[in-house]
């Protein structure tokens, strides 16, 4: 069976998050072993944090969930790209739609997602 080359990442590989319908990336998060057949069998996103050492359901505190659509591996095995659908509209846990919500420019940055809710409500 083909699985990611969690030893090239010393246990940790980057996972990109791209919404299944509009192909927009929502963020980028990591994931090792458990978290990845966590994802598999469950169909709902899990990672690894590296700050706070330790398995997380995308949602679980702001209930806004990803529903795996397909997994996809990159010909190193060592990234993993999570096709979802986005329940709930938010992937950043600063409340915006994607993690990717600015956009360089000449004069600095600008906001290019909508923000959906406010973190320090959320997380209190």
């Amino acid at each position: 069976m083909l699985e990611p080359d969690f030893a090239k990442g010393e246990g940790l590989l980057p996972a990109i998050v791209q919404d299944v319908h509009s192909k927009e990336v929502l963020m980028l998060a990591y994931m090792n072993a458990q978290a990845y057949h966590k994802t598999k069998d469950e169909q709902i996103a899990h990672f690894y944090s590296r700050s706070r050492q330790k398995l997380w359901k995308k949602g679980e505190s702001s209930g806004h969930v990803q529903k795996v659509h397909s997994i996809r591996l990159d010909c190193d095995l060592d990234t993993i790209l999570l096709q979802v659908e986005q329940l709930g509209e938010a992937a950043c846990h600063r409340g915006y739609k994607s993690c990717f919500y600015r956009e360089i420019t000449a004069d600095g940055y600008r906001q290019c997602s909508p923000l959906i809710f406010d973190p320090k409500e959320v997380y209190k």
